[in-house]
């Protein structure tokens, strides 16, 4: 599958007016819909074959990415997003099944990463879901490529859709799935930092990896709400 890839590139510096990022906004940063932490729920419980816990949460994240994706869709076309862009000035592109460059709106591209994932992940002989079967060699690698794939869907919507998010009232699932998904490929190193630093600054901003500080005043909060 080392065909079907998309890559990242950052465009030749112009003076621009500087980005808006309104997901960075105080108001709607800490937005969440769970206050669970995130940070156990993504670790492989015991007597769980990895494998396993990676392919049922690969599945998940496409599914959810995917749902969050068709909310705004009808904003994303190829006249209001003719490139696939993220923060930064990030642009990325799609190569075909012969390593050619294609040149594709948004919605194209995202078009190609959904019909791509949903083509291998009901593919018995990518993702195994009767008794018996065992997963192929380079499994890992295939999930690596899938999560770096949502990434570039997660940062498009971040960049170019967040408005309507926030409109539609749905930015706090967002906020919570792309904590979910950046706790979840830190723990089994699934992406490259490369690759994530177009949203650091909205890692940092939603406080995903807490200080010790954090930890202390969360222990002091979970400890005040057991004892009233």
């Amino acid at each position: 599958m080392d065909w079907l890839m998309g890559k990242a590139s950052k465009k030749e510096k112009k003076p621009v007016i500087e980005e808006k990022k309104e997901y960075l906004d105080q108001q709607y940063v800490q937005a969440a819909i769970t206050d669970q932490d995130l940070r156990i729920i993504v670790r492989l419980p015991e007597g769980i074959d990895q494998d396993e816990w990676l392919a049922t949460n690969t599945i998940s994240f496409f599914h959810n990415i995917n749902l969050l994706y068709s909310t705004i869709s009808e904003y994303c076309t190829s006249s209001t997003c003719p490139n696939m862009s993220g923060p930064g000035n990030t642009q990325y592109t799609w190569y075909d099944e012969k390593g050619k460059k294609t040149k594709c709106s948004a919605a194209q591209y995202v078009d190609y990463v959904m019909s791509f994932m949903d083509k291998h992940i009901t593919d018995e002989s990518v993702f195994p879901t009767k008794f018996g079967h065992t997963f192929p060699n380079g499994f890992e690698a295939t999930v690596k490529k899938f999560f770096r794939l949502l990434l570039h869907v997660i940062a498009h919507i971040y960049h170019a859709h967040y408005r309507e998010l926030v409109h539609l009232d749905v930015h706090a699932h967002m906020n919570s799935a792309f904590a979910h998904f950046i706790l979840f490929t830190h723990q089994f190193r699934l992406i490259d930092p490369k690759e994530t630093v177009v949203l650091d600054d909205l890692v940092e901003a939603m406080h995903i990896f807490p200080s010790e500080k954090d930890d202390v005043q969360d222990s002091e909060k979970q400890d005040a709400k057991e004892s009233s």
